[in-house]
């Protein structure tokens, strides 16, 4: 993971802007891995495991209201968490994930392995859906999290 993190982490510094995260079911480790590069001060501003609707009302003022027609786990959310995290950091980036790490799917639906990322940027934004197809939690975390350092790169890079 952190040979993504460290081109990201690249990416960033060259362009000179910083970022913020916001992550569900990766529980930390998209940020950890960017912290982990050395001079991260440089461009990670910070964001939240946004794991619960209390965590995401109390980070990034997202109410119940906020969510209506939407469910958690979906490219809508995604996006909203990217926005909302850019917004609330003053970042010139946000980075979302959102997702069912297992080893059974979500209350929505979604089976384990489903996962959206967003990445968005003033007028600008991308999101994708991963499937694993797999239940084991501990890799489905570590692909989401890659799967966000390739958005990132794609769109910041």
């Amino acid at each position: 993971m952190h040979v993504s993190a460290s081109a990201l982490a690249a990416c960033l510094k060259a362009r000179r802007q910083r970022i913020a995260v916001a992550e569900s079911s990766t529980g930390g480790l998209i940020a950890a891995a960017l912290l982990a590069e050395p001079g991260a001060s440089a461009y990670l501003l910070g964001g939240g495991v946004i794991y619960t609707a209390q965590a995401r009302e109390a980070l990034l003022g997202i109410t119940p209201a906020g969510m209506e027609g939407m469910r958690s786990a979906s490219v809508a959310h995604a996006l909203l968490l990217a926005r909302r995290v850019r917004e609330k950091h003053g970042a010139d980036w946000g980075l979302a994930e959102t997702g069912a790490a297992g080893p059974t799917g979500n209350r929505y639906g979604d089976a384990a392995g489903h996962c959206c990322i967003a990445v968005v940027w003033p007028g600008v934004e991308s999101v994708i859906t991963l499937e694993t197809g797999r239940a084991d939690r501990r890799a489905n975390m570590y692909h989401f999290a890659q799967g966000a350092f390739g958005l990132a790169i794609k769109m910041i890079g």
